[in-house]
This record gives C-alpha cells, structure tokens and sequence, in this order.
C-alpha cells in the first residue's frame, strides 16, 4: 500500500497542501495516503524531515515547494519537475516513472521545465550567484533541501521525485538584508524587518516583488496537486510495486 511522504520548508508551501496549522518536523496525515512533514529551511533539516517520515514507513518521498531560477528564461509559477538533482560532484535521478505520471495528469497550460535542480547551501541573493551556479551545475533552479531529500531517499531505495515552482526569476533576487529577518518556517519577523524598512535596506516596492513570486509559485502548485491528487499519482501508476530506488 502505498505511504507517500511529503517534505517542505515554508509555511507557504505548506499551506498550498493543507488547511491545517502545521509545526515545525511535525508529521501530518494529509490524505488517506500522504504525510506531510514541514522541515523548515535548509539540507540539515530537510533529512530530518525525511528521517521522520521513514520512521512511519513512508514508501515514496516527495521535495514539495518553491525554487530560484538559474536560468533567464524562467519566471515566478514555472513549474519545475526535475529528472536529476545535482549536489556537489553527485547526481540523483528521481524516479522517471512516477515524474511521467504526473505531466500526463497537468494542464497543458502550465509552463513546465526538466532541467536538473541544484542544491545551495545558502539562499541566492543576485543574479549573479544564479547565474554561475546554473553555469557550474547545468541547473535550471536551485533550492535548499531537495538534494538531501534525493539523497536520503537513494540511500534507502524508496522512489523520490520533486515538485518545484520558481518563486523568483534571475533578475530578481531576495535582498541579503532580508534573510536575516525570516525564520525557519520562511515568515518573516515583522520587528526585525520594519527597521530595515524604515532605514531604506528594503524597499516596500521589493517585498512586493517578492510576494508576487510567492503568490505565482503557490498557485502552480496547487494547481499541481489539484489535478495530481495529494499522492501526485502514485497509487494509480503502479510504483507501489516498485522495489528499489530509481530505473
């Protein structure tokens, strides 16, 4: 029987999947076959999401959320399905079979990639850290916590595949001032955010942007496990009987 854990970072991310107030690492049922874990933000804690979902006999994981362009021609809501993800010199392919499962459910609207999804370590702040990291890595977009996913999953020989949508474009990229105002669930502290308002270290006009972002990147993906279903296919594709990591 198939037990489909998912793992995301934000709050936002979360909510484009449940209604209910989640906590940070704490495992939700969210569909009569699906978990949801919110690891909050980075690798470290995205593999203890992971961790958390095999102690409950999950067998298929799921990297649900939001990513940064590397390339120029991406733009917030583009969704980005990856065949590979890329961690330093390593590369871990997802499974191809549950990946063909879902685009043959999605909308011929949505606007689709197959690049390969990067990891990095710290949040990308310029259009010129996207841009050597797409040069190095051959990526389309980045985020933090897939590759720890795909790894985690790898190693115990469970199907994995990721579901991203871009939430900011190369040219636009949230403002190194900004990081250190967001928690780990991705919201922001509003009284260490408004000084740096108030002193011109973020523009109101930015965070507007980045909004918009987020706003374009949540709708595709609910708009993706609208018509996927919570377990994005995978009772209906016969992965169930899949023994071992990838084809």
């Amino acid at each position: 029987m198939p037990r489909i854990g998912v793992i995301c970072a934000l709050k936002a991310e979360a909510a484009c999947l449940s209604k209910e107030q989640t906590a940070l690492q704490e495992t939700v049922q969210i569909g009569p076959n699906t978990w949801l874990c919110m690891s909050g933000i980075g690798g470290e804690a995205a593999l203890t999401a992971a961790r958390k979902l095999a102690g409950i006999n999950v067998n298929g994981l799921i990297s649900f959320g939001v990513a940064a362009a590397l390339e120029d021609k991406l733009t917030p809501g583009d969704l980005i399905l990856p065949k590979t993800i890329h961690k330093t010199d390593m590369h871990f392919p997802v499974t191809h079979e549950w990946r063909d499962r879902i685009i043959a459910k999605l909308a011929p609207g949505l606007r689709i990639s197959g690049g390969a999804l990067s990891d990095s370590a710290i949040a990308l702040t310029s259009a010129q850290d996207k841009l050597k990291l797409g040069q190095l890595t051959g990526a389309c977009a980045a985020d933090m916590e897939t590759a720890a996913i795909a790894e985690f999953a790898a190693q115990k020989e469970i199907p994995f595949i990721a579901v991203r949508a871009i939430v900011d474009p190369v040219a636009f990229s949230p403002p190194t001032a900004l990081i250190g105002t967001v928690s780990a669930d991705g919201t922001a502290d509003i009284w260490k955010l408004l000084p740096l308002i108030f002193n011109g270290s973020i523009s109101l006009k930015t965070l507007f942007h980045l909004a918009m972002g987020m706003r374009a990147a949540c709708s595709t993906l609910k708009k993706t496990a609208a018509l996927t279903g919570l377990d994005f296919g995978y009772a209906l594709s016969g992965l169930d009987d899949v023994v071992g990591y990838n084809r």
